[in-house]
């Protein structure tokens, strides 16, 4: 009698064990996210690769439903959503929401700085990373910064742009706080308009010219189909930065193990994008070149131009705002610690050897 009882309690100690394991198992976080990009436009690729590596790395602990851009929500609303916590994460490109903070225009991209290398240098060992976290942070969102691309085509249209002066009086689709106001110095007017509008704009001549990303993406959006020149480099945004917006108490909601996992995911994305990209960007320009778009190029006098336009449109509107001044201080000093050793492995460096720089010692003093 007391074996069997004994084996009966036995018994019953490894049912709810088995019990407890099971129940374990099932007790995984679930996230909804999405992202401001429609099926539609190519850089949905770079989230969905991140969701991917997250439910593979951390799928025990952690399953992401992923949606589309504009299934859930409009585009313009997955910020709002992320920080109020109606959704857990959502991707997108910081630059959408300068208006809210100037700082997130730099951490989206700069015009005539930073390129791709640049990007992931900074983020990933001269302080980047954390600057993301503070601007963010004052929205009750954590960011893991995802994925980079370099420079994007530059101005597509129907009227030829090969030189600065082309630039005066066109009206031209523009993203971004500072390559608004760049643009603008230079003569240029700045047309805002989502990324699904622009291929109607350029057919009916709404606008002289449009840019929006790189020659892959704007490639596979249709736009050799409407335009007939093409104007490089893409000064405007020399690199760009996109991410995932995660509602804080979400985060905070994992366990460290598993957030661990997502920024392994991050870094991993980081990585893969600017791979992707270029090589898309490769097969993109060969096949406006097949359309029979031509392209030009701004000589070293105009893209000197460009730069002392730039650096003044910096230091100016980072003496508006203090964080606006924070960020940019950082990026200008990394370039200039950079430089050490940047310029002595010419021609084998990655950035850019710079002979002209934002005047760091005034954004210090808006600091």
């Amino acid at each position: 009698m007391k074996k069997t009882t004994k084996l009966t309690l036995t018994g019953l100690a490894a049912g709810i064990a088995l019990a407890a394991l099971s129940s374990t198992a099932q007790a995984q976080e679930r996230w909804t996210m999405t992202t401001t990009w429609p099926d539609s436009i190519d850089l949905i690729e770079i989230d969905r690769h991140w969701v991917e590596l997250v439910n593979k790395l951390a799928g025990d602990e952690l399953q992401i439903e992923f949606r589309a851009g504009g299934t859930l929500m409009p585009g313009t609303e997955v910020f709002d959503a992320t920080e109020t916590g109606s959704i857990e994460a959502a991707g997108d490109w910081p630059g959408y929401w300068a208006g809210r903070d100037s700082a997130f225009s730099p951490l989206a991209a700069t015009p005539s700085l930073f390129n791709a290398f640049d990007y992931l240098n900074w983020i990933q060992q001269w302080g980047g990373f954390e600057l993301y976290q503070e601007v963010y942070g004052q929205y009750d969102m954590v960011y893991l910064p995802y994925g980079i691309t370099n420079n994007e085509s530059g101005f597509m249209g129907r009227t030829p742009i090969e030189s600065l002066a082309d630039l005066d009086g066109k009206r031209l689709r523009l993203s971004g706080r500072d390559q608004g106001r760049v643009l603008e110095r230079l003569g240029g007017s700045q047309v805002t308009l989502s990324g699904g509008e622009i291929y109607q704009a350029v057919e009916r001549g709404v606008v002289d010219g449009a840019e929006f990303s790189t020659p892959g993406v704007d490639y596979n959006a249709g736009f050799a189909e409407v335009v007939e020149y093409w104007a490089t480099p893409g000064w405007h945004q020399s690199a760009s930065v996109f991410g995932v917006m995660i509602n804080k108490d979400a985060w905070d909601a994992l366990s460290e193990e598993t957030q661990e996992k997502l920024k392994i995911a991050a870094d991993a994305t980081l990585a893969w994008s600017l791979a992707w990209s270029e090589r898309e960007s490769t097969e993109g320009t060969i096949k406006f070149q097949e359309a029979g778009v031509e392209i030009s190029t701004y000589d070293a006098e105009d893209m000197a131009r460009i730069q002392e336009v730039t650096n003044e449109v910096i230091v100016e509107g980072a003496c508006e705002d203090p964080m606006h001044a924070k960020v940019y201080h950082s990026m200008v000093s990394y370039l200039q610690h950079y430089a050490n050793w940047r310029d002595v492995s010419v021609p084998y460096n990655m950035s850019r050897s710079f002979d002209n720089l934002p005047d760091l010692e005034a954004i210090e003093a808006c600091l």
